[in-house]
C-alpha cells in the first residue's frame, strides 16, 4: 500500500462550484471539498455566508499529492481561472464571500504565494493590481452536501452552463498536461 504524504491547499476565488469543478480534473488532486473559511460565525450556513455578514469566503479545500503536483502548480491554475484583481467580486458574484484569497497552511505556502503574486505583478499579467489576500488558514467549515460536486451533478443548470463550464474549459485549454488521465 502506498503511504504517500498529502498536503492541503485552501483557495477562495469566487463561487466554490467553479474552483471545485476545475481542481477535480487536475492531476495530483486527491479530493476537493467546498466550504467556508475566514469568518466569525461557527458552522455557518450557505444562506448566512451569502448574506455577506459572516466574514466567510467560499473556499475549496484541496488535498493533493505533492509528488505529483506542487502547491505552486495549484496556484498557477488558480491565477488563470479567476480574476485576482477584482475586490470582493468574480463576475456577477459580489460580496466579501467571493473574495480572492489564499489561506496558507505553512510558511512555505505563504512564501510560494507571495513570490508568484510578485512575479505576476512584475510581468504585468493582469492590467490591474492583484488584490488576492494571503492569510493563514483558519477553521474549515464544510459546505452543505448539495454543494459538493455540484457541477458534476448539475452541468446543465444555468449558472453551471454559463459560468462554471467556461472556467473548466479554460483550465482544459491552458493546462492540458495537468489533466487527470482517464
Amino acid at each position: 500500500m502506498n503511504t504517500t504524504e498529502t498536503e492541503l491547499a485552501t483557495l477562495a476565488g469566487g463561487c466554490f462550484w467553479c474552483l471545485e469543478a476545475v481542481y477535480d480534473e487536475m492531476r495530483g488532486v486527491l479530493s476537493v471539498e467546498s466550504g467556508y473559511m475566514g469568518g466569525a460565525n461557527p458552522n455557518p450556513t450557505y444562506e448566512q455566508v451569502c448574506s455577506g455578514t459572516t466574514g466567510h469566503a467560499e473556499v475549496v479545500r484541496i488535498r493533493f499529492d505533492p509528488a505529483v503536483t506542487s502547491f505552486g502548480e495549484l496556484l498557477e491554475v488558480f491565477f488563470v481561472i479567476h480574476d485576482p484583481t477584482t475586490l470582493n467580486r468574480q463576475g456577477n458574484d459580489a460580496g466579501t464571500q467571493y473574495r480572492s484569497a489564499v489561506f496558507f497552511h505553512s510558511a512555505e505556502q505563504r512564501q510560494t504565494t507571495e513570490d508568484l503574486i510578485a512575479q505576476l505583478t512584475r510581468e504585468k499579467v493582469w492590467p490591474s493590481p492583484i488584490v488576492t489576500q494571503v492569510v493563514p488558514a483558519e477553521k474549515f467549515w464544510i459546505a452543505e452536501g448539495y454543494h459538493q460536486e455540484y457541477f458534476a451533478r448539475n452541468p446543465n443548470q444555468g449558472y453551471c452552463a454559463f459560468v462554471v463550464a467556461p472556467k473548466v474549459q479554460k483550465f482544459r485549454k491552458h493546462f492540458l498536461s495537468k489533466l487527470k488521465q482517464g
